[in-house]
């Protein structure tokens, strides 16, 4: 049975902090775009404000869509559901900016947003980002923090979902992404170059910042995507903290290749010691249970 809120229940606030995994839908006004729907995880990424209004840190990816589309008309979706303990859905509608009630022209959807309005994408070194997103707790290749205005709220059953097991958090992402960042810092210009046109630099080959101009400038759609993170890295330099800051929840030693999906191993030492004692403790079940049908 489906319940719906005006705002987010206190009782769920802590539910959706313990989650690993949610989605984010979103749409352009076009009748014939592209709708996205992007799985978004890593820990500490979402964030709960008040009961009417959450964020979360948006990693780098291939696509821009979420972004592109909250700048284009505010609209986004948040789905979380329980894979483990008492099924649940629940689902956030909301606005990525807020708006003055007037109607555009343009559409007859009363979210629609007009190009003057900044919307909340907070993108890499805007003074919003850096408030919700602190330095020292950014995670590599976080481009933007998404500000959600909550419409309303609903919360069912979720009887259909699958029961699994959470593993690990993948850090694939995020050793690409440290990657990236690390050409970034051997490239940032110095403190007294206020004055230097960040456009006429070359961009760094293999940098973070290729990748945004190259991946992140627009939608499938052709909708604007990140408009001034590609210039703020080379001012303000990303801090290394996939090496000095631990991650809770994170798979280290094993990862899975999308090559034939098998398993690399990094640490072999570790895997053959584990090996070894696994292999001796089922040689001596074996030998046990042989020996007592022996006996019989």
């Amino acid at each position: 049975m489906v319940v719906f809120y005006d705002e987010i229940p206190e009782s769920l606030i802590e539910w959706i902090k313990s989650q690993r995994v949610f989605w984010v839908a979103t749409a352009p006004m076009n009748a014939h775009g592209h709708i996205n729907l992007s799985p978004k995880g890593g820990e500490d990424t979402f964030h709960v404000v008040h009961s009417k209004r959450v964020y979360y840190e948006d990693l780098t990816g291939s696509g821009v869509e979420t972004i592109s589309h909250l700048r284009e008309n505010g609209r986004i979706t948040i789905l979380f559901n329980a894979f483990d303990g008492p099924p649940r859905i629940m689902r956030l509608w909301g606005i990525g900016m807020l708006y003055d009630g007037r109607l555009s022209s343009q559409s007859r959807c009363p979210y629609y947003r007009t190009s003057n309005n900044s919307g909340t994408v907070y993108e890499y070194g805007t003074p919003e980002y850096n408030a919700l997103i602190q330095p020292a707790t950014r995670q590599p290749g976080s481009r933007a923090a998404i500000v959600v205005d909550v419409l309303k709220v609903s919360s069912s059953c979720g009887f259909a979902v699958p029961l699994y097991n959470f593993v690990a958090h993948r850090t694939r992402l995020h050793r690409f992404n440290e990657t990236k960042e690390r050409v970034d810092r051997a490239h940032a210009l110095p403190p007294d170059s206020e004055d230097l046109d960040v456009q006429q630099i070359d961009v760094p080959s293999n940098s973070l910042r290729e990748y945004w101009l190259r991946n992140n400038t627009k939608s499938l759609d052709g909708l604007p995507g990140l408009l001034t993170a590609p210039d703020a890295i080379t001012r303000i330099a990303p801090r290394n903290n996939f090496q000095s800051t631990t991650m809770p929840g994170t798979l280290r030693d094993l990862d899975t290749s999308n090559k034939g999906g098998h398993v690399v191993v990094k640490h072999p030492d570790k895997a053959f010691i584990l090996g070894f004692f696994l292999g001796a403790i089922a040689v001596t079940a074996c030998s046990k249970i042989l020996g007592k049908m022996e006996l019989h």
